[in-house]
């Protein structure tokens, strides 16, 4: 049996579209469908060999099967993956998004993308020129904007709803919060802290991110055994290692990385420990909440702006149930899947 064999036997996933095109590796893995749709972002980026490239899609496209039931969408989950040899531009990566728009088309409104890792809303502009079924596009191309606002007010909010369980006041003043990755998210996440009073600390691989900024910079070896109430991963997944989650000395995890758990198991791990662990498909899903309620629902920016408070509700409630977050937000996602 070969590594992708292997990879989609295991996948609990509906079906995957594979296509090799202008020097990269298409996936689009479709994991569930609701009112006969799946929805995800794409996600660019450099991987060690096209199956690992695998399983990062089908990794991703489950948790959006479970944000999208956390958000109440009526749509299913899938992720979209583009593995290249090196981040292209120009009218490198303008060939590369058409000929993928190219591919999204082909499957006649299965799965609609819209932004990701290395991907931007300029780039759903790119993709919308060969097919319809993209959100987010810029505002000036008919689109909804960039997510990444959206999504680091959500994480904000699930912060602040955390440190309330966990620390017994909803004031950050003072509250260390170590944000793990400079991005989009990221650097909006910090400064919305910052504004509130936390004290902020940074990490990043590429050092002209936390060079020059205004909060104090750890070294992106030193992050995990950083003293912090809270340390939010907003970079990469798979930073709370079966190693990792024994040296971690904070007090919550609240962050707006995906599959921020190499193992599933990990979630009670961190309940034994005392660390209290917001899902990351909880906590995370500001940019469904920006795509689907825009463009889909009809919201304004005040609609939107409530639902992105209530997050930090949601999170409040499955702590209240007692168990592993995990399990309560299982249970969620079941209820409003019909499961």
């Amino acid at each position: 049996m070969s590594a992708f064999e292997e990879l989609l036997a295991g996948w609990d996933g509906d079906q995957v579209a594979v296509r090799h095109d202008a020097g990269a590796w298409m996936f689009i893995a479709v994991h569930s469908t609701r009112a006969r749709r799946a929805g995800g972002g794409t996600r660019m980026a450099v991987y060690p060999s096209p199956e690992a490239a695998l399983a990062d899609a089908l990794k991703l496209s489950a948790a959006m099967t479970r944000k999208m039931a956390v958000c109440d969408v009526e749509m299913g989950g899938g992720k979209a993956v583009l593995a290249v040899p090196e981040l292209p531009t120009g009218a490198a990566r303008t060939e590369l998004l058409h000929r993928y728009g190219d591919f999204i088309d082909s499957l006649g409104g299965l799965y609609a993308t819209a932004p990701d890792m290395n991907t931007s809303e300029r780039d759903m502009d790119a993709i919308g020129e060969r097919t319809a079924h993209v959100f987010c596009r810029s505002v000036e191309h008919g689109g909804s904007g960039s997510t990444a606002p959206a999504t680091a007010v959500g994480v904000f909010y699930g912060i602040r709803a955390s440190v309330t369980h966990r620390l017994g006041t909803d004031d950050l003043s003072g509250v260390r919060v170590l944000v793990q990755g400079l991005g989009a998210v990221g650097a909006r996440l910090a400064r919305e802290l910052d504004a509130a009073g936390a004290t902020v600390l940074v990490s990043d691989v590429d050092p002209a991110r936390v060079n020059g900024s205004p909060w104090e910079a750890v070294a992106p070896e030193a992050v995990i055994g950083t003293e912090c109430d809270v340390y939010a991963p907003c970079a990469i997944g798979g930073t709370i290692t079966a190693d990792s989650v024994d040296r971690l000395r904070c007090a919550i995890v609240a962050g707006a990385a995906n599959n921020q758990l190499a193992e599933p198991a990990l979630a009670d791990r961190l309940h034994e420990r005392g660390i209290l662990y917001a899902p990351d498909y909880v906590i995370n899903s500001g940019g469904v909440l920006h795509g689907a309620g825009l463009e889909l629902l009809g919201w304004d920016q005040a609609r939107l702006a409530e639902a992105l408070r209530g997050l930090g509700d949601t999170l409040l409630s499955l702590y209240a149930d007692g168990r592993s977050p995990v399990h309560a937000a299982e249970a969620l996602v079941a209820r409003r899947r019909g499961a």
